[in-house]
């Protein structure tokens, strides 16, 4: 895979087509949660901002598609990863390709996310 990517749309037109529509499918539900979610290439992979702060990262690979909310984004979800049967790391959680993205959990952990940003602004 290359090095450097200008958009999220040049990352994913890397992927499989099958791959491709998990990562469009994530980055459409992501984008509808909230207007205020910014796109940019972050660890080259693609990314939200949401007030100026990172909230998510997302990536493709061949049997799933990785999910970085941050640590505290993982910490609150384990239970949730745990009934599903999610593999998860202190900083990830692994959406296997064969099964339906969980969009009910994505929804909760981004707007977790969003409360995180929102409340360290005003703290």
């Amino acid at each position: 895979m290359k090095d450097t990517f200008k958009n999220i749309d040049e990352y994913i037109l890397l992927f499989p087509i099958e791959i491709q529509e998990k990562l469009l499918e994530l980055r459409q539900f992501i984008h509808s949660l909230t207007s205020d979610a910014e796109e940019y290439i972050g660890y080259q992979m693609p990314a939200f901002r949401y007030k100026g702060k990172p909230m998510v990262y997302f990536a493709g690979y061949k049997k799933h598609i990785g999910f970085y909310p941050g640590a505290k984004g993982i910490s609150s979800f384990e239970d949730d990863f745990r009934k599903r049967n999610y593999k998860f790391s202190k900083g990830a959680v692994q959406f296997p390709i064969e099964a339906p993205l969980p969009l009910d959990l994505v929804h909760k952990i981004v707007q977790f996310r969003m409360k995180e940003i929102e409340d360290k602004k005003s703290s």
